[in-house]
């Protein structure tokens, strides 16, 4: 078979006729185009002899046709440029600085109810903006429940309290270290013991007493020991002669902070306390018009205790020892007595050295003894009860919530709380009575559980937040409700809960309804407490909330000031805050990562865990060579 065929002449000239058809219409289109553009585009687009063509072509075409922005995320911010910033070491001296409890700064002050030892903060350009050094030889501390009776000697170098309180068996130095045999002032037997005396005088074990306040506390053993009673205390004292008494109290694993009874609020809201202390504090209890037992009432909760133990209490039989005469320690119980019952306070018992009143449910009957007790009067109702930053003490009754006139005088004003543990996840008497309109109960529930999720999620980024006892003293800066505290109840930490004062509500009174405890604070100040004294933050949206108010860096200071060598930190933002924040904390020599949300990878907010890297002064010798 011939596989090639022979094209025939006729063949060639159909084939020619064809491709000259084709290329007939081809031209032919060709010209169309150019007619039909040319009627778009002027003719003097096309000359370029006034400018390049292209400047031309765009002067001639209208913009609205052409639309080159993107399209798939309009509303997305820019993106942060990262600067690299380094914060310098402070120095050695440096190591124990409280900004806002400067003993230099505190003389501009007057003397007048000790206003000069209160809070006193630094102008912005007077803040620091270097890092707090830890002292040389610090160690990470004892783990709790054995940091309880034990601490370093190097990370709290101070003997004083060794000396002073030598016979009342407040703390003992022994080789490196420190230890707290529990004794105090007017318990020298032991915190044990004498927390076992007031427990056969109240109840202290049923649940119903659960937040305490401890007014002068020392190194803080009253609280130490309450804790194994599942009673919280809020342990201060001022920084004064009684050097680190405070430190000493965190560094044992004990809530505590620097804070006095002078001319302001204690940072805590009404009704948060079932129980107050004040075992020999020196607090002026009948003086002022009896303005701080006022302040003690503010903060107690409907049916609280105040226990008070010292002088002038059993001043028949201590009157020698404390170097008093007779008439004067009498005339000051007199004061005490008379201003508690202005309060409407009822003593409960008096027995060898303990006294303790008990403060009504309600108001119904207080208010009609007024007629009769005409001071103090009872506070202004715009008077806000729960706003206590830099606000000033009334020698005022601030009034409970109302309650029916018909009913008990048992019943407690503004709801009662449930026992503890129940206490921790029930909904709060201020959501459930509608004080926090904003906050429905189902909302509160929802945000427990939704806390719960995410510390599990947490302990998956920071493996030490999931080590039983590695973390003990815990920082919550925008602590909401307290859902981050509660998830965290049954591990051996307390947590200090922080209400912003710049936050759009105000939470705190929830959170000590829930039996845990906080304060409030601006975080464009520093906090009243001493260097070191956090093991672990938890930072919620705190940067997104100061944006406009202070700058970053001072915040991160501030953190780096109060966490400990080798502490966690979580912060939770937006991404480009967490962009510029793990920028910044390179210069304070912390090592960390951005995670996901724990929804999705794709949620802006994320998730920035951290750890403070050890460093601590260099050593004394090499210091002194510095000097020469």
């Amino acid at each position: 078979m011939n596989l090639f065929t022979r094209t025939s002449p006729r063949d060639k000239k159909s084939n020619l006729y064809y491709i000259t058809l084709i290329g007939l219409l081809c031209i032919a289109s060709y010209l169309l185009g150019i007619w039909r553009t040319s009627s778009v585009i002027p003719r003097a687009a096309f000359d370029y002899s006034s400018g390049p063509p292209c400047e031309k072509f765009s002067k001639t075409i209208s913009t609205r046709d052409l639309d080159f922005n993107a399209h798939h995320n309009p509303h997305d911010p820019p993106p942060v440029k990262a600067v690299a910033v380094s914060f310098p070491s402070c120095g050695a001296k440096l190591s124990e600085h409280t900004p806002c409890e400067d003993a230099k700064r505190s003389l501009k002050f007057p003397r007048k109810r000790l206003e000069y030892r209160q809070r006193h903060c630094p102008e912005r350009e007077e803040v620091l903006k270097c890092r707090i050094p830890a002292p040389y030889g610090y160690k990470t501390p004892f783990r709790w429940p054995e940091s309880r009776d034990v601490a370093w000697f190097a990370n709290v170098p101070h003997t004083e309290l060794t000396v002073e309180k030598k016979n009342q068996n407040w703390v003992r130095y022994e080789n490196d270290r420190f230890w707290f045999p529990g004794g105090g002032t007017m318990f020298p037997s032991g915190a044990d013991a004498y927390i076992d005396d007031i427990g056969r005088l109240i109840d202290l074990s049923d649940g119903s007493i659960r937040t305490a306040i401890d007014t002068g506390c020392g190194v803080a053993s009253f609280g130490a020991y309450l804790l194994s009673r599942n009673i919280t205390t809020m342990s201060f004292a001022p920084r004064d002669t009684h050097e680190a008494q405070v430190q000493f109290a965190l560094e044992r694993g004990v809530p505590a902070m620097i804070g006095i009874m002078a001319t302001i609020r204690l940072p805590y809201p009404s009704r948060a306390f079932d129980l107050a202390h004040c075992s020999r504090c020196l607090i002026p209890w009948g003086q002022n018009g009896g303005v701080y037992l006022m302040e003690v009432d503010r903060v107690l909760r409907p049916g609280g205790y105040w226990i008070l133990s010292g002088p002038p209490i059993n001043w028949q039989n201590r009157w020698k020892g404390w170097e008093r005469t007779m008439d004067d320690l009498n005339a000051e119980q007199t004061q005490i007595e008379q201003v508690a019952r202005s309060l409407c306070w009822k003593k409960v018992v008096q027995r060898d050295d303990l006294a303790i009143w008990q403060k009504p449910f309600n108001h119904v009957h207080c208010k009609k003894t007024r007629q009769v007790l005409k001071k103090p009067k009872f506070c202004r109702h715009d008077q806000d009860p729960d706003m206590a930053w830099y606000t000033k003490m009334d020698s005022c009754l601030t009034p409970l919530p109302e309650v029916d006139e018909a009913e008990d005088l048992k019943t407690v004003a503004g709801g009662k709380v449930e026992k503890w543990p129940t206490r921790l996840n029930a909904v709060p008497p201020r959501i459930n009575t509608g004080d926090l309109k904003e906050i429905t109960p189902e909302g509160f529930l929802g945000d427990t559980k939704l806390w719960k999720q995410r510390v599990s999620y947490y302990k998956t980024l920071d493996y030490q937040l999931g080590e039983t006892g590695r973390y003990r003293n815990i920082l919550d800066m925008n602590a909401y409700v307290g859902g981050f505290a509660a998830a965290l109840a049954d591990e051996p930490v307390w947590v200090m809960n922080v209400v912003p004062v710049e936050a759009k509500l105000n939470t705190l009174g929830v959170i000590y309804e829930r039996g845990l405890i906080g304060t409030y604070q601006n975080w464009c100040e520093a906090m009243s407490t001493y260097p070191r004294t956090y093991d672990f933050i938890h930072a919620d949206s705190v940067f997104t909330l100061y944006q406009d108010k202070c700058e970053p860096e001072d915040i991160l200071l501030e953190m780096d000031r109060i966490l400990r060598p080798g502490g966690g930190v979580i912060i939770r933002d937006d991404v480009d805050v967490l962009i510029k924040v793990k920028e910044l904390t390179k210069g304070l020599q912390w090592e960390g990562r951005i995670a996901d949300h724990e929804k999705s990878p794709h949620e802006r907010v994320k998730i920035y865990y951290a750890v403070k890297q050890y460093w601590t002064v260099t050593a004394p010798e090499e210091e002194d060579k510095k000097q020469y």
